[in-house]
Formats: structure tokens, C-alpha cells, sequence
């Protein structure tokens, strides 16, 4: 008899008999299968269900990293299965041998669609069995469309498909459906084609943001793939007034109005996919600025092991997000990952025994299970106040989207000092900035001192495409730079340093880079910097300790980057700034 799927989870060591009585319990409760149970209740992830799934039924686990989830283009398997099933079905083509194709499925024992997936492309089936969102990724990438869009509605061509008709498809929530948007010829109806081949080429490309405005001459629309703003065809300038009025009335603005700025949002549904668009529109000297950030939640991983961490910065932000109460502050820029980073951590502490609530503005991505506030100052819900409300809700972490006045800052150490645990943001160049920043706030040294569990800083470089990188050795420049900065000890023979360079491939769309990966710095409050905090609180003193005790910084986290060929030496000493 195969064991059960609790047993080969006890047995990789992925939880103990208690938490499975537990699961087992909630399953009664729930008539769900046991995986089910294990996931809702966080003692599991999806991807070690999947592989326990495999041993239990001798079916090979494949995923993106191990490369077996890696189907290539032109060997006919999109014509074999279809996207459309391929989206409908979370089933992916693998490969072709002796007549048999491989696929990958997240349930390998529904024998409804096993046969399915034979009448369609009419041979036996080998599985594999994977998570939905690895296979949803790999559709993504291997059914992407190189189509231009954008260049095919400006050339008279139609982006759209179905019968002519002057509707929009809304689903029974009011998202607009973009997979089944169907529209006319008429002229009104140019803007509505551009502005949805817009959207889709964007969603596409990775876009986080687009930007179309006007200038005195000429038309600019940009998309901002992987950090940098490239260039796009863009569309005739008779129709941008259209687009943008278009847009309002998604985002419910008032398109009247043409002299003061305005900020909305809408939801579209597109891929089987939900993505939030917000919407900002700000009047130039030459018209509106239109500025639409895509907030696509499948494309985001909430996994603290592959957003970018070190194995030992990991361990310490962990370590401090594990503490029954204290504060956590990670600094950085604007659109650095803050967010991402901070309810990764979330996503990993999660519990039903825990009560988690956040206070955000925006909240950018919805998490299940976790209680989330959105930010509304023009009714009185501010940062403090919602977190003084917080206090009265039994909360045991709290996360806090930005600390942007001192009274907020002193309602997070209240919070800290009472028994909860406090993560939020700074804007500071540094991660140890942030404590001159905090005693700024009017919070007390002593207070900081003995609250404060970690401080992190983070920025994102570009990941090199791993089908055209150019290996290199490094000139001697660059190696004596990785010697002084790197703090690595012992140093690596230069002999056998290999750098990575960008090239640029059809699968990068030319980039030569396909992606972001997060470096940090974290420092984990020691006994050393706490008397530093207390006493003057010079950063100088405080990075001499946090080295001493092994921690590095930004710079030294880049160089590993570079090193394990993740990023190039230019794109990462571009984000990151040299010792003061």
C-alpha cells in the first residue's frame, strides 16, 4: 500500500504529528483533502504538497528551477495542447518522444482530465506533476505572443477578436475581461482597441508601469520593463485624448476635468488572472500625463527563499519576524521591492494562531488570511490613527506601510513596547540611516535601543537572461573593486573569477536582462549596537560593529550577485552606492 500523504510529510521532516492531527481535524471541519488542509492552515507550502504528491504516486516533480518545466519553442506542442485548455486546465506540454507527450498537471489523479488532455492532442500522456503557479508561469512564457500589438491597431489591424459589437465584456465583479473584449470599427472605438493592446503588450513584457503623455511635437508612450523605461510605437496624437478620457471612465475620474491632478484605479481579468491597474493623471503644459501601474499579483512569489535574500540574511530577518514583539524597519526607494519583500515575510510567519493585521496605502497585494486596511486620510484614517485603532483588535504583528511623521513612529514603538511585533518602511539611503532618521521622530534612544530587532535596506538589480549571458574574466579593475568591496574573507582566487555580461536573445525581447532579484543588508540588533543606539548613535560606529559581527552591506551583497551570475558589475554598481 502507498502511504498516505500526511505520513510522507512526517517523514521529510515538513511537519510533526501534532500539526497533522491538527490538518487532519480541519479536513473533518472542511471536507477538503488533506494537502488542502496542510496549505490553509500554512504548516505547508503548495510546492511540498507537489512533491510529496509525486512520491505518493511515482510521478516525477517538475518545476522552472530543476529545468524539467522548461518546454521549448517550435517543436509544434502549442498546436498539440492549446493555450486557451493549456490556461483552463493548468496543464502544460513538456516534450515529444516515441510518440508519447510529457505534460504537467497539479493533480495527477483527475482521470476526467487525463482523458481530456488525450482526445485533444490524441496520444498517451507521461505526467509530471507541478504547483498552478508554476504552471501558470510557464505558460505565460511559452505562449507569450511577439506580436506588437500596439503596432498591429496603429496599422489599421485589430488586436481584438469575436463579432463586431460596442460592448465591453465586464465580468459579474465588474473587472474588464480583456481575454473576451469585443469591439467595432468605428473611430471611437481606435482608442478602446489602443488603450486594450496597451494593457495586454504590457502585461506581456513585465511592465510595472506605462506612461503616455504629449509634447510639443510628437507622442511619447513608454513601458517600464525590470526597472528602465523603454520606448513603444507610439499612437496618433488625435486619439490620445481619447485614450485618456477612456481610461477615467475606467478608473470612475472625472473627465471633465483637465486642470488638476487625479488618482483612481479599476481591475482587469486577463489570462485567467485578476491585475489591478492604478491610475494616475497629472496636466502637463502640453495636456495630461496619463501614468497606469500594473499591480499583477500572479506574477509576484511570496517566498522569502527566492526573492534574493543571503542564506544568513535570511536567517537573521527571520529570526527577528519570529520575536513575540519588537520593531522591524526595511528602507529604500520607492518601487524597490519594499512591499514584496515585507509580505513575503508575512506569507512565511502566517498562522492560524496568529493574528496579523497590516495598514497600507495602497494595499498592493491581497493576502488571505491576513487582515488588511487600506489608509484613508480624507476621512480621518490615517497611519496613527488606524494603528492606535489597531491596539484594540488583539493583534499579535502589525505591519505598518510607512512611517512617515512622528506620530506614527511613536504609535509603532507603543505597539512594540506592548507586546506586538512592528514591521514597517523608511525612505533612508541605508538601513542604519534609519536610526538617525527614528531619533528625529522624537523617539527615545533608550526606547530605540531596546525595541529595535532589525534593520534592512534593499534595492533591485536586473537578472541577466540565463540563455545569453556572456561569461568573462573580469580586468584586473573590476577584480581589485570585488577585493575592497566584496567582504568576503577569504577572498576567491582571481584566477578562477568568471563574471556575466548581457547580450540580448529573442527570449529577453533583446535585453539582454529578464527580470529583478532583491539585494539587502540586514543587520540583526546586537548587544553592541544596542549600546551604540543608546549612547550617540553614530552610523560609523554602528556598521563597524554589524561588521564585526558578520553582517554585510548593500555593495558586498551586489558583489555576490555578480559573482553567482545573476547580474552584471554594471547594472549592480548602478543601484548601489559606495561606503560613506
Amino acid at each position: 500500500m502507498a502511504k498516505k500523504l500526511g505520513e510522507i510529510m512526517l517523514a521529510s521532516g515538513w511537519i510533526d504529528e501534532e500539526k497533522l492531527n491538527k490538518a487532519l481535524k480541519f479536513q473533518q471541519q472542511q471536507s477538503c483533502l488533506i494537502g488542502e488542509a496542510l496549505v490553509k492552515m500554512h504548516y505547508v507550502t503548495e510546492e511540498q504538497v507537489a512533491q510529496a504528491l509525486g512520491k505518493q504516486l511515482g510521478i516525477p516533480y517538475a518545476t522552472r528551477e530543476n529545468q524539467i518545466l522548461n518546454p521549448e519553442k517550435g517543436q509544434g506542442l502549442d498546436k498539440l495542447i492549446p493555450e486557451k485548455f493549456a490556461r483552463d486546465n493548468a496543464v502544460i506540454p513538456i516534450f515529444v518522444e516515441n510518440g508519447v507527450l510529457a505534460a504537467a498537471v497539479t493533480d495527477p489523479a483527475n482521470i476526467m482530465l487525463l482523458d481530456n488532455i488525450k482526445l485533444v492532442c490524441g496520444m498517451e500522456i507521461q505526467l509530471f506533476i507541478s504547483t498552478k503557479a508554476q504552471i501558470l508561469k510557464t505558460i505565460d512564457s511559452f505562449y507569450q505572443v511577439q506580436t506588437d500589438l500596439i503596432d498591429k491597431v496603429i496599422d489599421g489591424g485589430d488586436a481584438s477578436k469575436g463579432d463586431s459589437s460596442e460592448n465591453d465584456v465586464v465580468t459579474a465583479d465588474g473587472k474588464l475581461d480583456l481575454d473576451k473584449v469585443i469591439i467595432g470599427d468605428s473611430k471611437g472605438a481606435q482608442s478602446i482597441k489602443l488603450v486594450n493592446a496597451i494593457m495586454k503588450q504590457a502585461i506581456s513584457e513585465r511592465t510595472s508601469d506605462i506612461h503616455l503623455e504629449k509634447f510639443d511635437e510628437k507622442i511619447s508612450l513608454r513601458l517600464r520593463i525590470d526597472g528602465v523605461l523603454y520606448e513603444r510605437s507610439a499612437p496618433p496624437s488625435e486619439l490620445v485624448d481619447a485614450m485618456i478620457s477612456r481610461v477615467k471612465i475606467l478608473s470612475k475620474l472625472d473627465i471633465s476635468e483637465r486642470r488638476l491632478p487625479q488618482d483612481g484605479s479599476f481591475s482587469i481579468k486577463y489570462q485567467n488572472r485578476v491585475i489591478e491597474i492604478r491610475v494616475s493623471v497629472c496636466p502637463t503644459v502640453f495636456g495630461e500625463k496619463l501614468v497606469m501601474r500594473i499591480l499583477d499579483r500572479g506574477s509576484v512569489e511570496l517566498n522569502v527563499s527566492i526573492i534574493g535574500f543571503e542564506p544568513r540574511q535570511r536567517e537573521d530577518f527571520l529570526k527577528a519576524a519570529a520575536a513575540p514583539n519588537g520593531l522591524i524597519f526595511l528602507t529604500g526607494p520607492t518601487g524597490s521591492g519594499k512591499t514584496t519583500t515585507l509580505n513575503a515575510v508575512l506569507n512565511t510567519i502566517k498562522s492560524p494562531e496568529l493574528n496579523i493585521m497590516t495598514l497600507e496605502d495602497p494595499v498592493e497585494i491581497k493576502m488571505e488570511g491576513i487582515s488588511q486596511v487600506q489608509v484613508k486620510p480624507q476621512i480621518g484614517l490615517t497611519m496613527a490613527s488606524g494603528l492606535r485603532s489597531f491596539l484594540r483588535q488583539d493583534p499579535d504583528v502589525i505591519l505598518v506601510g510607512e512611517v512617515r511623521d512622528n506620530e506614527t513612529a511613536e504609535a509603532c514603538l507603543k505597539a512594540a513596547m506592548t507586546g506586538h511585533l512592528v514591521l514597517s518602511t523608511l525612505h533612508t539611503n541605508s538601513a542604519l540611516e534609519a536610526v538617525p532618521r527614528l531619533l528625529d521622530m522624537n523617539i527615545e534612544r533608550y526606547l530605540l535601543a531596546s525595541t529595535l530587532l532589525c534593520l534592512a535596506a534593499q534595492r533591485l538589480v536586473r537578472q541577466l537572461c540565463p540563455e545569453c549571458k556572456i561569461p568573462y574574466k573580469p580586468p584586473q579593475s573590476e577584480i581589485d573593486q570585488f577585493n575592497a568591496e566584496s567582504m568576503i574573507s577569504p577572498l576567491p582566487d582571481p584566477a578562477k573569477l568568471t563574471f556575466y555580461k548581457a547580450k540580448g536573445c529573442p527570449k529577453c525581447n533583446n535585453m539582454g536582462y529578464k527580470g529583478r532579484k532583491a539585494i539587502y543588508e540586514v543587520y540583526f540588533n546586537t548587544d553592541e549596537m544596542k549600546r551604540i543606539i543608546y549612547k550617540d548613535a553614530d552610523v560609523k560606529k554602528l556598521e563597524e560593529a554589524a561588521a564585526k559581527g558578520g553582517a554585510w552591506n548593500l555593495r558586498a551583497s551586489g558583489w555576490r550577485k555578480v559573482m553567482g551570475g545573476i547580474t552584471s558589475v554594471d547594472d549592480m554598481l548602478s543601484v548601489t552606492v559606495t561606503e560613506r
